[in-house]
């Protein structure tokens, strides 16, 4: 993130170092969340390299790293992991080095297929790069002020909000359709959630919306559509300004943001399976209640989930609410209004990009101060590392020689 940022610096496109910072962290993260008023003056070279940063972070520059260096010495799996955010990673072949390959095979070629289809649109190549970058890594930067509502083209938007969709889906599932046929695929209990997730908060917006912003139900369903797959992935591109949309809408949207995508997947959030599991153990616990003497197990696809894993995903959510609860109450030093201040926390702890209020879809993190702009930057990192990684370095034990 460092390194990324002197582009900005040095071509004075953001002269301030925490600014080009925080912009080039949000990048890498996947965030989306800009300190920049406007974009389109700005050199276009200078546009690329900040939606490119979106596309190396999206899957991952370590795992980039094992794709072309086979012969690194690191305990490569545990890399994976943190790059591949999710209580249960695995690799779909025996060496890690091809499996890293094989997943940023599918996310180039899921990449080109985007430039294609908004190209077919009429969109021009260099902006389809642009958006594309952005889609895959699920960041949101765009080189529009108005990010994909400055097209008009509900062709354009139906083409991204598809394209975001499936980059927040288990990239591991596309090898599995590959190899296994798509049945196979579509019985993975995580995918069937995310969908009706996706479903569910789509019908209830589009209906919400339906009236009150918008004349016509195509029109609601398309842009609930967009907004919901935009935030339920972490993207963060924008077509209409959910500020205005009402408060059942908003919050919908700000519940999605804390589910995020499927594990494995570009996306941010605590991940779908991550809550699928949750609340399997609070209906196990439920159960306890009644039948004390029952002996219940947590089960996904049919088999059966490790306590230890089980122990993980309730460590990493009261780890999530301790962090999320500290952003917040740092960040309020401010002396910004409620819905600023943990809509700004949610935003970056999840890798979303916008809010609500100031820090909205129409609005920028250019405002905050510098205390906050590094609370939100370490909120991004730790959102993009899963946590884990984040809270080992505050361990003395993790630096004594022969720990790792």
């Amino acid at each position: 993130s460092a390194f990324g940022a002197l582009p900005f610096l040095l071509s004075g496109a953001i002269p301030r170092v925490e600014d080009a910072l925080f912009e080039s962290i949000s990048g890498f993260t996947t965030t989306g969340a800009s300190i920049l008023r406007e974009v389109e003056s700005l050199p276009r070279g200078i546009l690329f390299w900040r939606s490119f940063t979106h596309w190396m972070g999206g899957m991952g520059v370590l795992v980039m790293m094992i794709a072309i260096m086979p012969s690194v010495k690191a305990n490569t799996i545990h890399i994976l992991k943190a790059e591949s955010p999710g209580p249960t990673p695995g690799k779909l072949v025996p060496k890690v080095s091809q499996t890293a390959k094989i997943l940023y095979l599918i996310y180039t070629l899921l990449t080109v297929a985007e430039v294609i289809f908004l190209l077919a649109g009429g969109m021009p190549l260099y902006d389809s790069l642009v958006h594309s970058f952005s889609t895959a890594g699920t960041g949101g930067f765009s080189n529009r002020n108005l990010s994909v509502a400055a097209y008009g083209s509900d062709y354009i938007e139906i083409v991204i909000t598809l394209f975001m969709f499936l980059f927040g889906v288990n990239f591991t599932l596309y090898y599995t359709a590959f190899k296994g046929g798509l049945k196979s695929a579509l019985h993975d209990e995580e995918l069937r959630y995310y969908f009706l997730t996706v479903t569910a908060a789509t019908a209830l917006i589009a209906l919400n919306i339906y009236g009150n912003v918008y004349a016509s139900i195509g029109e609601s369903v398309r842009h609930a559509a967009f907004q919901v797959s935009s935030l339920i992935t972490t993207t963060g591109f924008a077509t209409a300004d959910f500020n205005l949309w009402p408060v059942l809408s908003q919050l919908i949207l700000l519940l999605i943001m804390f589910i995020g995508a499927s594990a494995g997947s570009t996306g941010g959030g605590i991940k779908v399976v991550r809550v699928v599991v949750l609340f399997k153990v609070i209906k196990r616990e439920l159960t306890r209640v009644i039948h004390p003497r029952a002996v219940r197990t947590i089960k996904l696809n049919g088999r059966l989930v490790d306590e230890e894993v089980v122990s993980g995903v309730m460590a990493f959510f009261y780890f999530y609410i301790l962090i999320f609860v500290a952003a917040v109450l740092t960040v309020s030093l401010e002396g910004e209004d409620i819905v600023t201040t943990v809509t700004s926390v949610i935003a970056t702890l999840n890798n979303v990009g916008p809010g609500l209020s100031k820090v909205g879809p129409m609005g920028n993190f250019a405002d905050v101060s510098v205390l906050s702009k590094a609370v939100l930057s370490l909120c991004m990192l730790i959102g993009r590392l899963e946590i884990y990684p984040i809270m080992l370095l505050m361990f003395p034990s993790f630096w004594k020689r022969g720990s790792i």
